[in-house]
């Protein structure tokens, strides 16, 4: 085998070692990639004479890669997703450009998703893939381009351009309120209290703001604000919620502000991208308009 044929290994072959590397297990592979799990063993082999190198550890139980093998499922990773996005440029028939971009869950859907139709029809070429992600993550490793992100402006080696500020307030269903004596917001405490699990500081944060001593004890703990505002509008509790996230829900009237004055975070939503993706044109395409379409106050 010459040394070109030697250092480009059959595309299967590197699926199935990736496969086996993400999951850990050569049957899980095998369902996933629709082949017999002697395939995946066959297809893990010839890559293993091919290099000359061992990249799984295995024993009766487990299979584990090799310092080697870790080294490499990296790179196959990255490889692998390079030609699937360029596969979903050829298949979609365009010239186009990609940004994979992560959202917060509701953020996303209730700020950023109804303004992405002005995107989309000024930036015919540019195609976005969305995934949710909360907290931080690796770019390389998931194949990201951007992020929007909530805390403080710290990513490393990024860039964090600031969105808008966030404030929240306590907020809960007109019919939860009425019947309860709640004039101050040293009431709230009495009531029961909903809490993010994104932001397990957040209701002491805020009682500490209207210069009083949190309450103790449990409550109920949701994931997404959407979810918790659905729990405050059935009459679960008050919830300490952003206002440009529930603004449809105040107008409505189906939720209402608790006793207490609204607070601003001390954390605040930020485009993120990696250094080395400072210069990819989807993303100061995707940079430059969202910036244009950020409330005057922020």
């Amino acid at each position: 085998m010459n040394v070109q044929r030697r250092l480009l290994p059959n595309i299967s072959a590197l699926a199935a070692f990736e496969a086996v590397a993400r999951l850990g297990s050569f049957t899980a592979a095998a369902r996933e990639l629709d082949l017999t799990q002697g395939a995946v063993s066959r297809q893990i082999g010839l890559l293993e004479e091919q290099f000359g190198r061992r990249l799984f550890e295995r024993d009766s139980r487990n299979v584990r890669l090799s310092t080697a093998g870790e080294i490499y499922a990296e790179a196959v990773r990255s490889a692998l997703g390079q030609l699937r996005d360029a596969a979903l440029g050829l298949m979609s028939n365009r010239h186009i450009g990609i940004l994979n971009l992560a959202i917060l869950p509701t953020f996303g859907t209730r700020w950023l998703m109804p303004l992405i139709p002005d995107f989309v029809e000024n930036n015919p070429d540019i195609t976005i893939n969305f995934v949710t992600r909360i907290g931080r993550f690796d770019f390389a490793r998931e194949r990201l381009d951007a992020a929007i992100h909530y805390g403080l402006p710290d990513w490393p080696e990024a860039d964090s351009t600031l969105l808008m500020r966030e404030t929240v307030a306590p907020v809960a269903s007109p019919e939860f309120l009425a019947g309860r004596e709640i004039a101050t917001a040293a009431g709230i405490g009495r009531l029961p209290l909903l809490h993010m699990a994104t932001r397990p500081g957040a209701w002491t944060e805020w009682f500490e703001h209207q210069g009083l001593s949190a309450p103790t004890g449990p409550g109920m703990q949701f994931e997404q604000f959407g979810t918790a505002a659905q729990a405050c509008m059935a009459g679960l509790g008050v919830a300490l919620l952003p206002q440009i996230l529930i603004a449809v829900e105040l107008q409505r009237g189906q939720l209402v502000p608790a006793p207490g004055r609204p607070m601003q975070s001390r954390s605040a939503y930020y485009l993120v991208v990696p250094h080395d993706k400072r210069s990819h044109p989807p993303v100061a395409s995707f940079r430059d308009w969202l910036l244009g379409h950020l409330p005057v106050e922020r």
